[in-house]
């Protein structure tokens, strides 16, 4: 079974039963425990062994991702317990007049936390759900646009841990290459831009305006889901004297001292694994950037702000030292449901072999998409790949390491075609990110959001499929201009052009089909009466 689908039903079977049940830790872990049946030829106790042996690979090469989870949820305590977070709420809501005022103040802040995409669902759920609550927005609008704004905007931002991930995927120097793939993401540029004109314009449809509709109307902001992510802890009592300064500071000293990691892991401790324990010194910043550990990055980084910020709250007495050594449990346990999600999802991800090994899925997408000769389809086809990897293995990361490095050794690493492909392999990831359920981005951007995971599965389906779908045509007519060597700036806009074109056609044929709806309730309840 290894290196053929097979390798994908411990996805198909946790996707199933989690939309199914809504029983995302027992979806998974049945998912998991598939995978271990498959490689153990059927043997339930070899499986069960083999599962946790993956779960402890995993575990321990995602140790620094961890500690950078347990350091944001002690950091979000802190921000309460400051009394940072209330201040700002209590000054957004003096300023923010009304419902589109508040969504489009997420919507800014998600965009401007660019540094991680975990650190961007935390922080901007927890600042923001105050303000939102109170112009009742429902808890899945807040939870999409989270997750609409966080891994597009880190995907197309230079200073990254995306960035980062994937520039060690190209060849030569990349974050440039990284860089000229930025203006070709369709995906991930048009998902930002529409999630301001929907909150500008208060446009919804489906399941989220259902949800829409109970929160302004019910006053129901969770729209009867009550299986939620987290349970907020009524006993962090927000400090009155706490300013908007005290949550400024710690949020700009955490993205600091973050970048900073970055520039530490990728200058100075960048290690030569095939010469180990020889250190290999990066020439400069942008190179830095390109070399660093994310993962271990944000840990060292965060653990640094964290010291410093404990520092800030005692000096300026908002936060005495015992407060802070409570804030470190409380925060672990605010982390505690993400991060099991986060454990089996990477599990899965290692039983199904993303990145090659065990049922090898890596193979299976090497030898069926190595031999195609079609290459002005490739940008089309790789972003759809992508979406389906994505989707099913819940890794965008992994699926970058899946299919970057194919399309590099097909096309070559600095055509233009080459850095469409690659653009739109990154869209496609995003994509398959957003909409599945065994993803780490969506599980916190449902925890950020304080909705039901399941329910902001289904509501942010609909949204981000069809912007994929525009997107998807957009490659394939920038595929076919490209290819036909027409100038690759000229190409570029033309497929902008239509992707611009057919979003805004989109827009007005949603609004349409709205009024046309209403007028028919209307109607219907006319002749009632």
């Amino acid at each position: 079974m290894s290196g053929t689908f097979w390798a994908f039903v411990p996805a198909i079977v946790a996707i199933v039963l989690a939309l199914a049940t809504k029983q995302v830790y027992l979806s998974l872990f049945i998912g998991i425990f598939v995978g271990g049946m498959f490689l153990a030829g059927g043997n339930p106790a070899e499986a069960m062994g083999t599962s946790f042996q993956v779960m402890s690979e995993k575990v321990g090469g995602n140790v620094p991702i961890l500690v950078f989870l347990v350091v944001l949820g002690i950091f979000v305590v802190l921000m309460q317990k400051s009394g940072g977070a209330k201040s700002y709420g209590e000054w957004a809501q003096q300023r923010i007049r009304n419902k589109r005022g508040a969504l489009i103040a997420t919507a800014g802040l998600g965009c401007l936390i660019f540094v991680d995409d975990y650190f961007n669902c935390l922080t901007v759920g927890s600042v923001m759900r105050p303000v939102t609550d109170k112009f009742k927005v429902s808890h899945s609008k807040l939870a999409w646009i989270i997750d609409s704004t966080a891994a597009p905007v880190c995907i197309i931002a230079p200073i990254s841990s995306w960035a980062a991930a994937v520039s060690g995927e190209l060849e030569g120097n990349g974050l440039v290459a990284f860089i000229k793939t930025i203006p070709f993401n369709i995906y991930a540029i048009l998902t930002l831009i529409m999630v301001f004109v929907f909150c500008i314009y208060k446009i919804d449809f489906g399941k989220m305006k259902r949800n829409e509709n109970a929160a302004d109307f019910l006053d129901d902001l969770n729209a009867g889901e009550t299986d939620l992510p987290t349970d907020e802890d009524k006993s962090i009592v927000a400090n009155p004297k706490g300013k908007v300064r005290h949550l400024i500071i710690p949020v700009i000293t955490l993205i600091v001292f973050c970048i900073l990691g970055m520039i530490y892991t990728g200058y100075f401790y960048n290690w030569d694994t095939e010469t180990l324990g020889t250190e290999v010194q990066s020439s400069n910043i942008i190179e830095a950037f390109s070399n660093c550990d994310a993962g271990l990055s944000l840990a060292i980084g965060s653990t640094f702000a964290l010291i410093v910020i404990a520092a800030y709250y005692m000096i300026a007495k908002i936060v005495n030292f015992k407060d802070i050594m409570e804030s470190i449990v409380q925060g672990f346990k605010a982390m505690v449901p993400a991060i099991l999600i986060l454990v089996f999802a990477w599990t899965i991800s290692g039983v199904m072999g993303a990145k090659g090994g065990y049922l090898d899925a890596k193979a299976f997408v090497e030898n069926n998409i190595a031999g195609l000769s079609v290459q002005w389809l490739f940008p089309a086809i790789f972003f759809l790949l992508a979406c389906v990897i994505s989707f099913a293995t819940g890794t965008s990361w992994g699926t970058f390491g899946v299919l970057v490095p194919i399309a590099i050794a097909v096309l070559g690493g600095s055509s233009t075609l080459a850095i469409l492909t690659v653009s739109a392999t990154l869209g496609g990831a995003v994509y398959g990110d957003h909409v599945s359920p065994i993803s780490d981005t969506t599980i916190l951007a449902s925890a950020g959001g304080n909705c039901n995971h399941v329910d902001h599965v289904k509501t942010q389906l609909p949204y981000a499929s069809l912007i994929a779908a525009i997107a998807f045509i957009s490659y394939l007519v920038g595929g076919v201009l490209i290819y036909s060597d027409l100038n690759g700036v000229l190409g570029g806009l033309i497929m902008w052009a239509v992707a611009i074109g057919l979003f805004v056609g989109s827009v007005f044929l949603i609004k349409f089909l709205e009024k046309r709806k209403n007028n028919s309730e209307s109607a219907k309840t006319e002749t009632n009466e």
